[in-house]
């Protein structure tokens, strides 16, 4: 489906749209009021399709006295989570550059997501690091302060190093199960690129050698929640040596293989939202990026204009001009 329209016409609120309306929350703000018309107090997105033959219908409302509420075929979900469980979307907007252009922070907390999409079981792992790792760090500023020992933050290190290196291992698996297809999608894209991961645990006995220093600083200075996913093209740090366009192309070839993964363990591939995503891109690229959706994928594709599609392309299946206010097949 390719969406056209001049800039600032409403492609992305189209795209945003869609995107609440199949995960339960925006896909550009956290401050989800900003999602609801200027001069409006509610709105409101309803979605209908078919997964694997069976028919589904979602509503998302925002603001009004109810404030937020998700259903899933007529019925109230307790959380977004609920609904990505059961509807799988990934998208791409200029603003996913900071992925590769961001610092390690970003990179982890995309990755971190990404797992409890790929691995559903897994999902509260990251946030149940995190937990720990806050309680440890609060016992030892007690501990600092005089208000406890340093043995009431043994009980929080152990448990800390168990969750650590689960932590670990599950995002190296997680890397090590995109690396081949992010290689492939790369390529496609004219990169050499690779990810990976460093699995390197993390042991009790590490956090007890460095208790001293900790307790000076008042924070844990070793885990998983300090590590990051090296990108590279050519042997090269995308985020420090990476053109403007060769970072673009790592996003892509990253967002196209999770597609690309999550199809063949969901046994269907996620909608695959695209914003603006021709831009910066020469002819070439564009026939590869076509190439590199995976097969059988439901992808949405913003652009001004209708002849941004590579000569030797297939015709949209759904050609859709947005105006201000409106969206109609073209």
């Amino acid at each position: 489906m390719l969406v056209i329209g001049p800039n600032g016409a409403g492609k992305t609120n189209l795209l945003e749209a869609l995107h609440l309306g199949s995960q339960g929350f925006s896909s550009r703000t956290r401050a989800e009021q900003q999602a609801v018309r200027f001069g409006e107090r509610a709105a409101r997105v309803r979605l209908s399709g078919d997964e694997d033959g069976a028919g589904f219908e979602t509503q998302v409302d925002l603001g009004g006295d109810e404030g937020k509420r998700v259903l899933l075929n007529g019925a109230p979900v307790q959380s977004a989570e609920e609904l990505r469980l059961r509807l799988a979307a990934l998208v791409f907007s200029p603003d996913r550059l900071a992925v590769v252009k961001g610092g390690p922070l970003v990179r982890r907390t995309y990755f971190d997501r990404m797992l409890g999409r790929v691995f559903p079981a897994r999902a509260g792992l990251p946030a149940e690091y995190g937990r720990t790792l806050a309680q440890r760090n609060a016992a030892l500023r007690r501990s600092a302060a005089g208000a406890s020992t340093p043995d009431a933050v043994r009980p929080w290190t152990e448990r800390l190093a168990e969750l650590g290196t689960e932590l670990d291992r599950e995002r190296a698996a997680l890397v090590s199960l995109l690396a081949t297809e992010f290689a492939l999608r790369a390529e496609m894209l004219g990169l050499e690129a690779a990810i990976a991961y460093e699995n390197r645990g993390l042991r009790a006995e590490e956090l007890e050698e460095r208790l001293t220093r900790d307790l000076e600083r008042g924070t844990t200075g070793t885990g998983p929640h300090l590590r990051d996913v090296s990108m590279s093209a050519g042997g090269r740090d995308l985020r420090r040596y990476g053109s403007q366009g060769e970072q673009r192309a790592a996003v892509l070839a990253l967002v196209l293989a999770e597609a690309t993964v999550l199809g063949e363990r969901r046994g269907s591939p996620p909608l695959l939202l695209l914003d603006d995503v021709f831009s910066e891109l020469d002819e070439r690229r564009r026939a590869g990026l076509l190439d590199a959706i995976p097969a059988g994928a439901q992808a949405l594709v913003t652009a001004t204009e209708a002849d941004v599609l590579p000569a030797a392309a297939p015709a949209p299946d759904l050609l859709v001009r947005v105006s201000p206010g409106a969206a109609e097949r073209a």
